[in-house]
């Protein structure tokens, strides 16, 4: 049920979110220049690794010595607008299509944190990753990882499609309000390093 909930609600608002898709493509490739999209492996349901595509947000500035700079030095004011209005996150929707993601479940984090859950926080990846999830409707990146891993596992224990319908509309809601984008001011997530 959840998976036809997904691909049926894609494929309806394919015309909106794909002239929508196109032109932040052009504005990203205008800006940044190519490539246009992010690719980053992330382990998907059963910790199974996929390829995460995204709009890229940061420029691949390198310092004097040769080194990329840091990744606040890289985000210049447009990416951080288009992450503040998660327009970076759209192309995940082709992932969704492709069965490796869902519109609704624990965010896909990196493929290094595997071996760092705890056995309760990697039960997270039972369930499909999400574009978006409890945890971001609760928080976003503005609460601890502990926190953030106990909704995800509350979502894996007590999800409906009712739930997946009201964490859908409200992601909706704090996108356009940009609340819990980043953690005390970081340009990107804290990594999680228990």
């Amino acid at each position: 049920m959840k998976r036809a909930f997904d691909l049926i609600t894609v494929l309806v608002t394919l015309p909106l979110w794909g002239l929508l898709l196109l032109f932040v493509a052009l504005v990203v490739r205008f800006k940044l220049g190519a490539p246009v999209f992010f690719r980053q492996a992330r382990p998907g349901k059963d910790g199974v690794v996929f390829q995460l595509i995204k709009f890229r947000s940061m420029s691949d500035a390198h310092g004097e010595n040769g080194r990329v700079l840091s990744d606040g030095d890289r985000l210049g004011a447009f990416g951080r607008t288009l992450r503040a209005s998660s327009l970076d996150e759209l192309p995940e929707l082709f992932n969704v299509l492709c069965g490796d993601m869902s519109l609704v479940g624990p965010r896909p984090l990196l493929v290094a944190y595997l071996n760092r859950y705890s056995p309760e926080q990697s039960r997270r990846h039972e369930v499909r990753p999400g574009i978006t999830g409890l945890a971001q409707i609760k928080g976003r990146n503005a609460m601890t990882w502990d926190e953030k891993f106990r909704w995800d596992v509350y979502y894996v224990d007590n999800h409906t499609l009712y739930m997946d319908i009201k964490i859908l509309f409200i992601t909706i809601w704090k996108v356009v309000r940009r609340e819990g984008i980043n953690a005390g001011g970081e340009a990107t997530t804290q990594e999680f390093n228990p």
